[in-house]
């Protein structure tokens, strides 16, 4: 056990953009650090490929490795800080540290999305802690706050954006009413998106933050598999347009929503009301919306990536491992809020069986009788319509755009009505479909 006012001893493993944060503000702040936590906090080792940028940024007090693996043997670390990112050796390493009964700090999100509940149970049986509120929304203290401090809340629902990149592009979209193509090159050319974006516009990134919300939300192991996933890059400007004329924003969301069947975990784009705080978060800037039954809506607001905002939050577990290091395994917060043994097999909810409300745009031939026989689709199905708009056809144009937005129903209700109007001779392509919530 640690005793008190003995340094605690970190390995870091990774010094890309979030490691030299890391590095900077330990450095920057070890005094107030060290007050807080009621001993310093002393960065011994560091392990990256790159030997010689490592060494550059560390200076002659830290030992610098390319092998990770040293690090997690060494018995002279106390706790280990993964960056590399990835499941692969990334995985390995963080349970070899914990099998060396060493505590871990990570911002590997899609690591604890896909794999967190074998490595909690590592964790757990040998004593240790692993700390990850780096990997949601970088130095937004949403992790505390879910699994501390609104631990006397039944969640109701949890909305967040949770990707910047996405929401840059979303963003600029609205601003400049660009394409996505467009504005994507311009997020890699700034460096908000990656040369292979994937993750982040096809929302996989997002799934992974939401998974582990929705696991300390409600008390259940992290599902990222049961998750439905879409993301925006079929997003068209018109869409964009017609919303905002609607009163609504587009925006990719990730929701987790608690019902009497089970739980709701989905990422997609979502319309939501321009004057809700949420719709107005814009670039790169990520929010989250918690409802709890006693405390109402909380919103959780800030940068959710980047060098030193991100290292906030891998400092601020260091910091809550230095103070808890020597409490008994039994008295301190469980990874998942809930007591390990407590966790619900709450079943999440296949996506026909999601709940909302929804934007409906067709392309139809501008002649009489269109619109009843699709209100009348919509009534079989029990969809109720809230708002219509019908655009005046160019000139010349056989074909005119139909935008409906819909009362709450269910999503596989919504899908048998588009299968029957896509099929209306008087339908010219697809429907275009986007979830809408009201957030209120």
């Amino acid at each position: 056990m640690q005793a008190k006012g003995k340094p605690i001893n970190v390995g870091l493993l990774g010094i890309g953009t979030v490691g030299g944060g890391t590095y900077t503000v330990l450095q920057r702040n070890s005094e107030e650090i060290a007050r807080r936590a009621g001993t310093s906090i002393a960065l011994k080792q560091i392990a990256d490929k790159d030997v010689a940028k490592a060494q550059a940024l560390a200076g002659k007090d830290v030992a610098v490795t390319g092998d990770a693996f040293a690090v997690v043997a060494n018995p002279d670390i106390d706790v280990v800080v993964e960056l590399i990112g990835g499941t692969g050796v990334a995985k390995e390493l963080i349970l070899k540290a914990i099998a060396n009964g060493k505590h871990v700090v990570t911002a590997n999100k899609s690591l604890l999305a896909q794999h967190g509940n074998e490595i909690f149970a590592a964790a757990r049986a040998k004593g240790v802690m692993v700390a990850f509120e780096a990997a949601v929304g970088g130095g937004i203290p949403i992790i505390k706050s879910l699994r501390e401090g609104l631990t006397a809340n039944r969640i109701e629902w949890i909305a967040g954006i949770i990707n910047g990149t996405s929401n840059f592009i979303l963003s600029e979209m609205r601003e400049k009413g660009a394409g996505f193509a467009d504005v994507l090159a311009q997020a890699q050319k700034l460096g908000y998106a990656e040369a292979d974006p994937t993750f982040d516009i096809e929302g996989v990134d997002a799934a992974h933050k939401l998974t582990i919300m929705a696991a300390i939300g409600f008390g259940i192991p992290m599902q990222f598999g049961a998750a439905h996933v879409e993301g925006i890059s079929k997003l068209t400007q018109e869409d964009i347009r017609y919303a905002e004329q609607l009163g609504y924003r587009i925006k990719l969301l990730g929701i987790a929503k608690r019902k009497a069947e089970g739980i709701e975990l989905r990422v997609h784009p979502t319309l939501i009301p321009a004057k809700r705080l949420i719709a107005n978060v814009e670039g790169v800037m990520n929010a989250i919306l918690v409802k709890g039954d006693a405390v109402g809506q909380t919103m959780y607001y800030g940068a959710g990536a980047g060098a030193e905002p991100t290292a906030s939050a891998v400092v601020a577990d260091l910091v809550d491992v230095a103070r808890t290091m020597t409490a008994d395994p039994e008295h301190r917060v469980p990874h998942l809020a809930f007591q390990p043994d407590q966790l619900a097999n709450t079943p999440i909810l296949p996506v026909g069986e999601v709940e909302t409300a929804y934007y409906l745009r067709l392309r139809v031939a501008d002649r009489p009788g269109v619109l009843a026989d699709i209100t009348r689709i919509l009534a079989d199905r029990t969809i109720s319509i809230d708002a219509m708009v019908q655009k005046e056809p160019h000139e010349g144009e056989e074909q005119v755009d139909i935008i409906m937005l819909t009362h709450v129903t269910q999503e596989k209700n919504v899908d048998a009505a588009i299968a029957k109007i896509e099929g209306l001779p008087v339908v010219n392509g697809k429907v275009t479909r986007i979830r809408l919530e009201e957030l209120n």
